[in-house]
């Protein structure tokens, strides 16, 4: 087995878990260099983990010994960064989402193509246990016809977390809710029950926040199975709750709620999955979870560069969750219903 050259750039509240799990892959990868232009960034991430740090992105791009780059950046950064990056024949883990709009998206999984390299995304939901299981069980139909998937998002963020500059605002973020928090259980409701058709649906800034993108969002939605379903979600909920997807078939109900899960079946058999002892994330502090989910996505993008394959979540995939945020807001604005994009 390999053992993989990494480096990560961007130190700030999202690198913690990354780096959690890199420590735990160690026997597989070596942190070489931890970059960030902050100087108490660096020594804040330097008194907690074994890596070194350094300022010099242009060393990390010019370095072939390095195999792959974890960007953590803000996600307006992340085209012109990835793109550089590729460039020089580095595969890529990166946060999502994959940039602030669905055309900046497509042009850096572009670049990743012309370039031949791997990018996987950082939508860790889909490595839950729970998640995992419901998949398997959908895909054995175990449920029968699937003719309905609801999600629910109920966040809670106070409102300082959207007092640092950039937060929640198009320029720097992309957008609100749908695209910063509710991404991940979005994409996993994709994963688990495939694409939309269309959407109708309401997006607001509430009197919660003072931000200039959505806190609140609901949807009614048609998956091109021909399933029904709805999808509301919001960092207004004060003090947050786990985010749940629930499904009904022609044989029987899941609910999938934060990393539980219960299966009830036609013919009386139950199943579950107790949830695990964190708080998930849903409330004031976004990252109150650990990091399994975060090691999965990692072992995973080695597993798929030594492989070679695709990892579980491409970038390519990952375009799905940006297409279906656009429809959403898209109907929202023009109040009637927006067909979603994507392949045919």
């Amino acid at each position: 087995m390999i053992r993989r050259r990494i480096a990560l750039v961007g130190l700030g509240m999202a690198v913690t878990p990354h780096a959690k799990s890199l420590v735990d892959l160690q026997d597989r990868a070596e942190v070489v260099w931890a970059m960030s232009r902050s100087e108490k960034r660096r020594a804040d991430f330097a008194a907690r983990f074994p890596f070194p740090v350094t300022a010099d992105i242009e060393g990390i791009i010019a370095d072939r010994s390095i195999s792959a780059v974890g960007v953590l950046t803000p996600p307006n950064t992340h085209l012109e960064l990835v793109s550089r990056v590729v460039k020089s024949g580095k595969h890529v883990l990166l946060e999502k989402p994959l940039d602030i709009t669905t055309a900046r998206a497509e042009a850096l999984v572009a670049a990743a193509h012309e370039a031949g390299v791997k990018i996987a995304v950082c939508l860790q939901h889909r490595f839950k246990p729970a998640a995992e299981r419901l998949a398997a069980i959908l895909a054995a139909q175990e449920l029968g016809t699937i003719v309905s998937c609801s999600t629910k998002i109920p966040l809670w963020r106070p409102q300082t977390y959207y007092d640092e500059p950039g937060r929640g605002a198009k320029a720097r973020d992309g957008g609100g809710v749908l695209i910063t928090q509710g991404i991940h259980t979005l994409d996993l409701m994709l994963s688990l029950a495939g694409p939309i058709e269309d959407v109708c649906g309401y997006a607001m800034t509430s009197a919660v926040h003072r931000m200039e993108t959505e806190d609140l969002a609901c949807a009614a939605v048609r998956y091109r199975s021909g399933a029904i379903g709805t999808i509301e979600a919001t960092t207004a909920a004060y003090p947050g709750g786990a985010e749940r997807i629930e499904f009904i078939g022609t044989k029987g109900t899941a609910s999938l709620a934060g990393t539980a899960l219960t299966v009830l079946r036609h013919d009386g058999t139950r199943e579950d999955l107790a949830p695990d002892a964190s708080a998930g994330g849903t409330g004031a502090d976004p990252m109150a979870f650990p990091h399994d989910y975060h090691l999965g996505v990692w072992r995973d993008f080695l597993d798929a560069i030594d492989a070679p394959r695709e990892p579980r979540i491409s970038a390519r995939e990952a375009l799905d969750v940006h297409r279906l945020v656009d429809a959403l807001l898209a109907a929202a604005e023009s109040d009637r219903k927006i067909k979603v994009a994507g392949d045919a």
